[in-house]
């Protein structure tokens, strides 16, 4: 298997509010931290040295506490914020050189964008909303109907074109956000806390709708949420934020495994690490010591393994796909796994 292409590159990205940025910037390069900067200068540090390259056809999600800059970020993407220094680039092409009329065409047919708050227009059906995209780039009412209509079916909506947003639940009215975005048929999809306003188990649904969608699809997709749990559901590349900055990024599972700072260790203490990580993750190519009690795939969760080993210390498990063995994984490397690792211990 090749590598995936890089769809979206940020590179040295900085974003500093308040009346003289620049200035404020030459203080941020030469050491000053955001608490100094805010308090001596009156500016705040919004972005500090992002990079982060996303690959086309993976979700890429960016987590973080309130105020680490995660929503910041995601803005700079499509230019509804502009970067104090930096590049953004998609495609290989530099976003903050575009012109007006490159940019119009970034955000109607490249981007598109669902938010945590809806963002459809009350005054307009379930079938104009989710066309809204199209209608606005000429196409012809008939055939951006028809295109729409195509993904209010896919998200789980039919029948429910003609009604209004106020007529409609909250993960309705998400699932609507979803398939303007699908229906604009862009190659990029940002999506900024998206379903943060769900409750629990809608908020399920719509993740495992999205997966479902993102398996046939491949779209490059950017996902902003402050909860853990849904970081390591989606992502395929994890970036953790911090005060404006990268604190780690990597693949989820090897996040989980071997943090990188004390943060991140905080960060992933609560999880329940027997349901989130994955065989693939801890699987050893060669047999280890004890009985064969099963088959298990690579995706499937170290508590499923335990079930399966009924709890016993000397129970392996061949890793199976398609029916063919490729690798092992034992109950001695479970429980290793299960015990959170310190920063700076030996994967």
């Amino acid at each position: 298997m090749t590598d995936k292409t890089i769809k979206v590159s940020i590179r040295h990205l900085f974003k500093i509010f308040g009346p003289d940025p620049e200035t404020a910037l030459a203080a941020v390069r030469e050491g000053k931290s955001k608490d100094d900067l805010l308090e001596e200068t009156g500016h705040v540090l919004g972005l500090q040295d992002i990079n982060v390259d996303m690959k086309e056809g993976e979700i890429t999600v960016i987590m973080g506490l309130s105020g680490s800059g995660k929503s910041t970020l995601i803005r700079h993407l499509n230019r509804l914020i502009e970067p104090t220094a930096g590049e953004v680039l998609v495609n290989d092409e530099d976003v903050l050189a575009y012109s007006d009329s490159q940019l119009r065409q970034l955000r109607r047919e490249r981007m598109s964008m669902v938010f945590q708050k809806f963002a459809l227009l009350p005054h307009r059906t379930v079938l104009e909303n989710a066309g809204m995209a199209l209608l606005t780039r000429g196409i012809k009412r008939e055939e951006a109907d028809r295109e729409a209509q195509k993904w209010i079916d896919r998200v789980g909506l039919s029948g429910n074109g003609e009604q209004y947003p106020h007529q409609l639940s909250g993960g309705m009215q998400q699932r609507v956000g979803i398939a303007r975005a699908l229906a604009s048929n862009s190659d990029i999809m940002l999506m900024d806390e998206a379903f943060s306003a769900l409750d629990p188990l809608i908020r399920t649904d719509m993740q495992d709708l999205l997966l479902e969608l993102q398996k046939e699809l491949q779209k490059t997709i950017v996902f902003i949420t402050h909860d853990l749990d849904e970081a390591l559901k989606l992502a395929d590349h994890l970036v953790i934020l911090k005060d404006g900055a990268v604190i780690q990024q990597g693949e989820p599972q090897q996040i989980l495994l071997n943090p990188s700072d004390p943060y991140i260790e905080d960060f992933v203490a609560d999880i329940n690490r027997a349901r989130v990580l994955r065989v693939r993750s801890i699987m050893a190519k060669d047999k280890p010591d004890g009985q064969v009690v099963g088959e298990v795939a690579p995706d499937d969760n170290l508590e499923s393994v335990i079930a399966l080993a009924d709890g016993a210390m000397g129970s392996v498990c061949n890793v199976t796909v398609q029916g063919e063995t490729i690798g092992y994984v034992s109950m001695v490397e479970i429980v290793r796994a299960l015990v959170p690792r310190r920063v700076g211990e030996a994967a």
